[in-house]
């Protein structure tokens, strides 16, 4: 069975807003990893930084192309937001996720604005 849906329906829980949607794809013991900036351990961390005010509104994210080769699914995309201080992300992003039972277990993500300030 594939994992490529639940990464597609994590993606758009971000489009929706829906923040149920995005933590149910994930294990309690989630480990989100952007290297240079966080490591994330456990769902409620997670949910944290999900819940970031630094934004404004939904992001809009892209995905591109996703490749899966046992538990781990990569998908390349573009995400847009709009920052509270002014100004916008437009970014591309490439994700790596690693799953157990259908879950999300650990989620490193490579994130480079294309507009930096």
């Amino acid at each position: 069975m594939s994992n490529k849906p639940i990464v597609q329906t994590y993606m758009e829980g971000f489009n929706e807003g829906d923040y149920d949607k995005i933590l149910g794809c994930l294990t309690k013991e989630v480990v989100w990893i952007m290297p240079g900036h966080y490591r994330k351990n456990g769902i409620e961390e997670f949910r944290g930084e999900i819940l970031n005010d630094a934004f404004v509104g939904r992001p809009i994210i892209s995905i591109i192309q996703m490749v899966e080769e046992g538990n781990v699914v990569i998908a390349e995309g573009t995400v847009k937001c709009e920052f509270k201080a002014g100004g916008w992300l437009d970014a591309v992003f490439c994700d790596v996720f690693i799953f157990e039972n259908s879950k999300i277990k650990q989620l490193t993500s490579y994130l480079m604005n294309l507009n930096p300030t």
